[in-house]
C-alpha cells in the first residue's frame, strides 16, 4: 500500500492507498502535486489523485516487476523501468503508451529519472550501465558504463550537466555528461540504494544497505557528514524542494525527516 503523510502534523493525510497486487517499489509525486504515480511487483504502473487517493489509471504492459517510475516536469508523461529490462513512456491523461517498450538494457532497470527540462530521461540498470534517452524519440543519446557494478539508483543534477549514481560496490559516482568522466565517492560500507541532488545542485544525499545516509559536497566530492538513526537498510532518500530537509525510508519500517544542515560527523572527518 501507499501512505501519504502530512509533514507538519506527522500524521497520515489520507487513508492508506490500496490497489496494487504486489509490493510497491517506487512512488513519485507529479511536479504540480496533483497526482501520485506508483510502480509495483504486480507489473503495473498506477496513477492516483493526490488529494483523495482515488485511482485514476492503471497502466499495463510490463512483463516484470516495475522497479522505478518518474513524472515529466510538464506532467504530461510518466516513464517506468522494469525487471523485464525495458522502459515505457506513458501519457498521464489517457494512459496510452507514448514510447516503448524501449530496448537496450540487458538486465533489470532499477532507476528512471527525467531531466529538469524534460528533454531527456535516464535509466540505471543491473547491467552496469546508465542510459540517457531522448524524451521525444526514445533513442539512446548516451551510455555510461560503470565497470562491473550494477546501478541501483541514478539522478540528474538540476542543470542536467551531471548524473549521480549509487551501485552494488558501495560507491557513489558523479558523472560529467559532456566528458563522460566520473568521480567516485567512497564512504558507504555496502550497496548504495538511493541517491539524489539538492535543488541547488550543491549537495548529494545517498542511502544504503549499511543503514547510513551520507551528505556530500557535490563540487568537492567530499562527505560533509551523515545522518544516523535508521536500524536497517535505507531504501530511499531525497531532498525537499527547498533543500532544507532530507527524507528517508528504511526497511526498519520508518520514514524519517531530517534537517539537512544538522549532520553527524563522518568517522574519517576531523
Amino acid at each position: 500500500m501507499i501512505r501519504v503523510c502530512d509533514v507538519r502534523t506527522r500524521r497520515l493525510a489520507l487513508e492508506p492507498i490500496k490497489g496494487h497486487g504486489g509490493d510497491v517499489n517506487s512512488v513519485a509525486y507529479s511536479p504540480d502535486g496533483k497526482r501520485i504515480v506508483s510502480g509495483s511487483d504486480d507489473k503495473t504502473v498506477r496513477i492516483w489523485e493526490a488529494q483523495t487517493g482515488t485511482l485514476s489509471l492503471t497502466l499495463n504492459g510490463h512483463t516484470g516487476w516495475v522497479r522505478s517510475v518518474a513524472c515529466s516536469p510538464d506532467v504530461k508523461r510518466v516513464v517506468s523501468g522494469s525487471e523485464d529490462k525495458t522502459l515505457r513512456v506513458w501519457d498521464v491523461e489517457t494512459g496510452s503508451l507514448v514510447l516503448g517498450p524501449l530496448l537496450g538494457h540487458t538486465s533489470w532497470v532499477n532507476s528512471v529519472n527525467f531531466s529538469m527540462d524534460g528533454k531527456k530521461f535516464l535509466s540505471g540498470s543491473v547491467d552496469h550501465t546508465i542510459r540517457v534517452w531522448d524524451a521525444e524519440t526514445g533513442h539512446t543519446m548516451q551510455t555510461l558504463r560503470n565497470q562491473n557494478n550494477g546501478i541501483w539508483s541514478a539522478r540528474f543534477s538540476p542543470d542536467s550537466k551531471q548524473i549521480v549514481s549509487g551501485d552494488s560496490n558501495d560507491i557513489v559516482t558523479v558523472w560529467d555528461m559532456q566528458s563522460n568522466d566520473s568521480t567516485a565517492l567512497s564512504g558507504h560500507k555496502h550497496w548504495v540504494y538511493s541517491v539524489g541532488f539538492s535543488p541547488d545542485g550543491g549537495r548529494i544525499v545517498s542511502g544504503g544497505k549499511d543503514h547510513q545516509i551520507i551528505v556530500w559536497d557535490a563540487k568537492l566530492g567530499k562527505a560533509i557528514g551523515r545522518l544516523e538513526g535508521h536500524s536497517d537498510e535505507v531504501n530511499s532518500v531525497a531532498f525537499s524542494p527547498d533543500g532544507k530537509w532530507i527524507v528517508s525510508g528504511s526497511w526498519d519500517k520508518t520514514v524519517r525527516i531530517w534537517e539537512a544542515d544538522r549532520l553527524d560527523a563522518m568517522p574519517d572527518l576531523e
